[in-house]
């Protein structure tokens, strides 16, 4: 893992659903960022201005204040730009989706984010590239864990206007008392699975269609590969994941979906994943 240190020029690209969600995170951040260093303030209200932000940014170095989806989004247009071996990207982290900052080591306050920014150095991290050019930075999953509920459903990338904040609190409100109400007696919630896949690691047989799965997991930053974990179906006894790890994963099979991250893919018969060694970098702190 190589540090370098970061450019002193900053494009400060501020996800809508931060500026609705957090305000005052979000002001904190800018004026940490721009008392210590040359700043360019940018706010989209879609993911055509986000694109185009980043696609102008010239020499500054990106930093995105939103959450994981803004993060996600951020590196993806990079790679789809191939500017990710470029520059590094920083982050402030600000709304309620922060699991994977956090497990990549970007602080969680306003402040604390914003001095890593300034004064943190580029780590590069391993990457996931799919044979579509999606990207996975975190995790990958198959099947997709099922759908979010209203409550935590994503908020689209334009943000919403105050006009329907509201209407939207009042939906949450109704959703959370129905949810809280006890079942009716005999219902049941469908589980996904068993599933029958074929996986290949490098080229060589993990598990074929005959053997069904729970679920297959693939993570990245594993000794210059992805730790690829396959759960198979235990019958009677309980039966032991398969664990190895690889450069390139191959999932075949009946048409399944898959999560890289927060976002659900598919549904595909096959697709293929490469590591990508050191593909893109984070701004972190010292240490």
């Amino acid at each position: 893992m190589t540090e370098v240190a970061p450019s002193d020029q900053l494009l400060v690209v501020i996800d809508p659903v931060a500026r609705h969600s957090d305000g005052e995170s979000v002001r904190i951040a800018k004026d940490v960022l721009s008392a210590g260093a040359a700043t360019k303030v940018c706010l989209p209200d879609g993911p055509e201005e986000f694109a185009r932000a980043l696609a102008r940014r010239g020499s500054r170095r990106p930093v995105v204040v939103g959450d994981d989806r803004a993060l996600l989004r951020a590196v993806s247009l990079l790679h789809r730009q191939r500017a990710l071996g470029a520059c590094a990207v920083s982050l402030v982290p600000v709304g309620g989706v922060l699991s994977l900052a956090r497990s990549l080591g970007v602080p969680m306050g306003a402040v604390a984010a914003a001095r890593a920014v300034l004064d943190g150095v580029e780590r590069r991290m391993d990457l996931l590239v799919d044979d579509s050019d999606g990207v996975v930075v975190g995790a990958l999953r198959i099947p997709s864990v099922p759908a979010l509920d209203p409550v935590s459903a994503p908020v689209p990338v334009g943000g919403l206007s105050d006009g329907r904040l509201p209407w939207l609190r009042t939906c949450q409100s109704l959703v959370r008392t129905l949810a809280s109400r006890p079942g009716r007696v005999g219902a049941s919630v469908a589980t996904p699975g068993p599933f029958r896949l074929r996986v290949e690691v490098d080229g060589v047989l993990l598990v074929d269609l005959d053997q069904p799965v729970e679920a297959v997991s693939v993570t990245p930053g594993v000794l210059g590969g992805a730790e690829v974990e396959v759960r198979p179906v235990s019958v009677g006894a309980a039966v032991a994941p398969l664990r190895v790890v690889g450069r390139r994963v191959t999932v075949s099979g009946a048409d399944f979906r898959y999560r890289a991250d927060a976002v659900v893919g598919g549904p595909v018969r096959t697709r293929t994943w490469v590591v990508r060694e050191g593909a893109w970098g984070l701004t972190l702190p010292v240490g």
